[in-house]
């Protein structure tokens, strides 16, 4: 069973930064896009940033503040997170799938995600 476990969220102050990091296997990083969404109370589940060997993508709100890797000695996707805002504050989710997308109705694999809370 495929599995991405998600590591690194907490509490930061705004303007301070977090890493995020979703382990997977070799295989599952090799064969997938990989995502990252996140998602507050009552609202849909947003892409934050995808990354595959053709290319990284982001969303606008990111403006340039967080860099997606992958890191291939720890088979890990990481999100780089910096100048956090409240705003930035949800639950953070790891995802593979077949392609690079922003619909999360696009990947299979999703990890139980990670809480990342912003203070003002």
């Amino acid at each position: 069973q495929v599995q991405l476990v998600e590591s690194g969220g907490g509490l930061v102050q705004a303007g301070g930064s977090l890493r995020l990091s979703c382990a997977a296997s070799e295989r599952t990083l090799v064969n997938n896009a990989m995502a990252w969404f996140r998602q507050v109370p009552g609202k849909e589940r947003e892409l934050v940033a995808t990354i595959r060997w053709t290319g990284t993508y982001y969303a606008d709100f990111v403006e340039g503040r967080f860099t997606i890797s992958i890191d291939n000695a720890k088979n890990t996707v990481d999100l780089q997170m910096n100048s956090l805002k409240p705003e930035d504050t949800a639950v953070y989710y790891c995802a593979a799938g077949p392609s690079l997308a922003r619909d999360s109705r696009r990947y299979s694999i999703w990890g139980r995600g990670t809480q990342v809370t912003v203070s003002s």
